[in-house]
């Protein structure tokens, strides 16, 4: 194993965690799968005449559209999981927030990107943090962004029910400054940013190489032969009219 010399995480725990998150990666797609949450065909139909591409190049995009969105998932549980590792004090809780220091009394709800959430999940978020703060005044509570505006470590604020409301205790932080409150070094997130590339190299050199399993477009074939046939059936198979439908 390569030394990363990160200071902040021994180099077996940033390799064995990054394993951790490449391993949940998915490889495999399969018609159910695929059609989990119902695909729109009509959508669908609109995609390939709009942009003039062919079905199986739609189904193709919906395919990879699905993955990067299962993978993303992923993304945050190496960002949500990584702090254990750092520093023993934060665990990530079964339910309720992403992340807890008990000993500092820190309470951290993580976010990807900073307009994840809409109004309603922000104010729910908010009055979960303000009920954990009444319980003592040295709680703080965290809504830290992967992907901020910018570095920031600011009190929230929000509106509820057209009321502003701002709390010392309720901060709004970028994952940098999360990083320099955790590790007590202020260019930890980059450093760990700089050499995620080689680590990720070493742990894929060191996995058996996984191909690509894809069985959508093998299992509609065995609904209909036309494409676009099968995904109306998928979708309205059970629908008045559709043991006729013909495109």
């Amino acid at each position: 194993m390569q030394k990363y010399d990160l200071g902040f995480i021994s180099d077996k725990d940033l390799f064995n965690h990054v394993k951790e998150t490449v391993e949940k990666y998915r490889f495999k797609i399969d018609l159910k799968k695929f059609n989990k949450n119902l695909i729109d065909p009509i959508k669908l139909t609109f995609d390939s005449k709009v942009y003039g591409k062919s079905f199986e190049e739609i189904i193709e995009s919906e395919i990879i559209r699905q993955m990067d969105k299962s993978n993303t998932n992923h993304i945050g549980y190496f960002h949500q999981n990584i702090f254990k590792y750092i520093d023993s004090d934060w665990r990530v809780p079964e339910e309720g927030f992403d992340l807890i220091n008990e000993k500092q009394k820190m309470y951290v709800e993580m976010k990807n990107k900073h307009n994840t959430m809409n109004s309603s999940s922000s104010q729910k978020t908010y009055i979960v943090m303000q009920n954990q703060i009444l319980k003592a005044a040295d709680i703080k509570c965290l809504l830290v962004e992967v992907i901020a505006k910018k570095s920031q470590n600011i009190p929230w604020q929000i509106s509820i029910d057209k009321q502003p409301f701002k709390h010392e205790n309720i901060r709004r932080v970028s994952i940098d400054r999360f990083y320099e409150m955790v590790t007590q070094r202020d260019d930890a997130f980059k450093k760990l940013c700089q050499v995620l590339p080689k680590v990720l190299d070493d742990v894929i050199t060191s996995m058996e190489k996984t191909n690509m399993e894809n069985s959508v477009f093998e299992e509609l074939n065995q609904i209909s032969p036309n494409l676009l046939k099968s995904l109306y059936m998928l979708s309205f198979g059970r629908y008045v009219g559709f043991e006729n439908f013909e495109v």
